[in-house]
């Protein structure tokens, strides 16, 4: 990832902390004749022992399993993001642009083949995305349940790389950045919304 000067993440935390946040994303890895095959999923993002560990799974006819093993994956979390007017720039010599924040994970998965680790995963993605629902998994069936583990195949990434992006007009004046978070504040958009606080807050960072 390209990372112009004054657009990094503060820290390794914050980029876990927009992960979590925002964690359906795109996992990307070629297959053997180096063609990237691409899908989106809901991820799992934790630390365990110093390490960030992702955790996903499959639908168990998606070809992109067979190559997660063999090849490096790219994992991109990006949002919110909103095209910006020039509207908003004092100087009449301006073109749009578009902010965003974005994070790119590297790694090699490892596939989990054992049911009962299988079904482990998945009731941890339960907890991660709608705890309230365990008891009603809980109450379903074995029969349904080894359905479900034999239609998908689980997966962990160790990341070995991690790279982040934030373009919220940084190299804009005070006054053109108030004056961008306050049209994204009316917006019906929950994404340009999230992104007005995103911009706030490196104001608030910058008045510390």
């Amino acid at each position: 990832m390209f990372v112009p000067n004054g657009y990094q993440f503060e820290s390794e935390a914050e980029k876990i902390a927009f992960m979590q946040r925002y964690s359906f994303a795109t996992i990307i890895t070629n297959n053997n004749q180096q063609i990237p095959l691409a899908t989106q999923l809901p991820f799992v993002i934790e630390q365990r022992s110093g390490k960030l560990v992702l955790s996903a799974h499959f639908g168990i006819a998606n070809e992109q399993a067979k190559y997660i093993e063999q090849h490096t994956s790219l994992i991109i979390f990006t949002e919110p993001h909103a095209y910006i007017s020039p509207t908003h720039y004092t100087k009449h010599e301006s073109v749009p642009t578009w902010d965003y924040i974005a994070v790119h994970a590297y790694g090699k998965a490892s596939l989990i083949t054992d049911e009962a680790l299988k079904l482990k995963a998945l009731e941890q993605m339960i907890n991660f995305y709608e705890e309230g629902y365990l008891a009603q998994w809980n109450s379903l069936t074995d029969t349904f349940k080894h359905r479900m583990v034999k239609g998908i195949v689980a997966f962990e990434l160790e990341v070995t790389d991690l790279q982040g992006q934030k373009k919220l007009s940084q190299n804009k004046s005070k006054a053109e950045r108030e004056s961008i978070i306050a049209q994204l504040e009316k917006s019906n958009n929950t994404a340009e919304h999230d992104l007005a606080g995103y911009i706030q807050k490196t104001l608030n960072d910058k008045a510390k």
